[in-house]
């Protein structure tokens, strides 16, 4: 399950020290309870151990509840998709000025939190969640005995999914609405995601915890949320407007390339699967997608690198060199820079984590 607990946003070293617990932790899922990130019951430590899995903060609490006070945190990642359960004990203050690159579903299993994000005050409880978005404050006042569930999906995946999905770029950054209902009927298949990576994890022999099937559940993450939550791009994801001819072509042309990717894909191959000329495709995707067949084509090799990457545990015996080779990179030299561009890191740093 090593795969499962790397959290590429934070130190996870913490959990290799012995902690000294003056609390018992209260109601962790069970898939995260050998999963502990970190246990403090110093503020200013918690609020730097905190601010690396969330975003930098400034963590309040009043004087007659510091010595009740201990922060703890528990958590898994998949590749891009985290489950993170995180308690206080007592009442506190989470002040964040610049959300980071991700979206979070907080969803509060006891007490409350008043929340401020987007324009947006409300509070969130069992049945009504925060939904927060990249680069706008966020502030969290959580009640006594308040933890929280959130679900962390990286930006730059989510990005990637519904450009894919909707066949052209986005115009303006995606941007939910913060406050979710959890009672409505919709809102189950939310649950049922929520709750597939709680089994995929538990599990022993799930295919997750061997490294197998994990886009498909961080599809059905992404996918339920974007059908769920009102957002920006909430009405043309649910109900896309017909495409014309030429979007039409670059959607046949994206479903060739995502069926085709480990093979050898010349513009000839694009063209003729979707019976159009080069020059009408490679036009279409300068359109609808700012970039070139060729260029997407990069882009998701990357992407299917990094994913392998990220499953792969010593056991596996893989090197970096048999996964870009697997996926049409034969410059290791370019591959590497293309690489460490894309995702900040180098292949083999990926590989070791």
């Amino acid at each position: 399950m090593s795969r499962l607990s790397r959290l590429g946003f934070i130190d996870v070293r913490h959990t290799e020290v012995p902690v000294r617990r003056r609390v018992r932790s209260r109601g962790v899922p069970p898939a995260l309870t050998s999963n502990e990130v970190f246990y403090s019951e110093d503020v200013r430590e918690a609020a730097q151990l905190m601010g690396q899995a969330l975003s930098p903060m400034a963590l309040r609490v009043a004087d007659e509840h510091l010595a009740g006070f201990a922060a703890g945190m528990h958590g898994v990642r998949l590749r891009n998709v985290s489950m993170l359960y995180f308690d206080l004990h007592v009442p506190a203050v989470i002040d964040i000025p610049r959300h980071g690159d991700y979206f979070g579903v907080h969803m509060p299993m006891n007490g409350c939190a008043l929340a401020s994000h987007r324009g947006r005050t409300f509070e969130a409880n069992s049945i009504r969640s925060l939904v927060t978005s990249p680069g706008q404050p966020l502030t969290m006042r959580l009640d006594l005995d308040s933890p929280q569930l959130v679900i962390r999906i990286e930006k730059p995946v989510m990005t990637a999914y519904l450009t894919r999905v909707m066949g052209r770029t986005l115009q303006h950054p995606l941007a939910f609405e913060p406050e979710f209902d959890l009672t409505s009927e919709a809102a189950m298949r939310w649950h049922a995601a929520v709750q597939l990576i709680h089994t995929e994890v538990f599990h022993a022999g799930s295919l997750v915890s061997r490294g197998q099937g994990i886009g498909a559940v961080e599809d059905l993450v992404m996918s339920s949320l974007l059908h769920l939550q009102p957002s920006n791009y909430h009405e043309e994801f649910t109900s896309p407007a017909p495409p014309d001819k030429r979007g039409a072509v670059v959607q046949a042309a994206i479903d060739y390339l995502e069926d085709h990717l480990a093979e050898h894909i010349t513009m000839s191959s694009v063209s003729g699967a979707v019976h159009m000329s080069v020059r009408a495709v490679q036009q279409g995707f300068h359109e609808q997608l700012g970039m070139t067949p060729m260029t997407y084509v990069r882009e998701r090799r990357l992407e299917r690198v990094h994913a392998e990457l990220m499953d792969a545990t010593p056991a596996d015996g893989i090197t970096v060199t048999a996964v870009a080779e697997r996926w049409g990179f034969h410059h290791l030299g370019s591959f590497g820079s293309e690489y460490r561009k894309r995702w900040g890191e180098s292949p083999s740093q990926t590989l070791r984590r």
